[in-house]
C-alpha cells in the first residue's frame, strides 16, 4: 500500500481527482468516524492561530492560559498541537467531540483525501493509512482504480 502512494505521488495520473472524489465518496458510505476516533486518540492536530484563539473563546479561557492548559509547542515543527493523546476534548464513551463546533481547522479537513494537487498529499496518507480506516479504505479504492498499480 505505502508502494502505491510512493508510485502514485510519482505519477501524472490524469483523472486522479476524478478517481479521488469517487473514492470517497465510496468511502463514506462504508466508513463511521465514530466506530473509531483513532484521529483523536492517536494524532495530534496542529492549531492554527485562528484555531487558539477561537477554541481559547469557547472555553473562556486567555490565550496563554488557553496555552499552557492544552498545548504544547513543536520546537521542530514551529507548530502548537494538543499536549496529550488521546485528545482531552474527545468523549471516549460516543467518540465525539466535546468541542466540535470549534474544532481545529486540521480536525475539519481529516482525514484530508481529496486535496489539490492529489499527488502531493501522498505523504499524508502514507502517515493516516497506519491510523485512519476511511484513509485505508479510500487508498484501497485508489489502487484498484489506478492503473499503473495493476502492472
Amino acid at each position: 500500500m505505502k508502494r502505491f502512494v510512493k508510485q502514485w505521488d510519482e505519477s501524472d495520473v490524469s483523472d486522479a481527482m476524478h478517481i479521488a472524489h469517487q473514492s470517497e465518496k465510496e468511502v463514506w458510505e462504508e466508513v463511521n468516524c465514530l466506530n473509531c476516533a483513532n484521529c483523536c486518540k492517536k494524532m495530534t492536530p496542529t492549531l492554527t492561530k485562528t484555531d487558539r484563539h477561537r477554541i481559547a473563546t469557547h472555553l473562556g479561557l486567555s490565550l496563554k492560559a488557553f496555552k499552557e492548559q492544552y498545548l504544547a509547542y513543536d520546537k521542530d515543527d514551529k507548530d502548537w498541537r494538543m499536549q496529550q493523546q488521546p485528545c482531552v476534548f474527545l468523549n471516549e464513551t460516543s467518540n465525539m467531540c466535546r468541542i466540535y463546533a470549534h474544532r481545529p481547522a486540521d480536525c475539519r479537513g481529516f482525514p484530508h483525501l481529496v486535496k489539490e494537487p492529489i499527488n502531493q498529499f501522498a505523504h499524508i496518507h502514507q502517515q493516516n493509512i497506519k491510523y485512519c480506516p476511511a484513509t485505508f479504505l479510500w487508498v484501497e479504492k485508489m489502487m484498484e482504480k489506478i492503473e499503473f498499480n495493476k502492472h
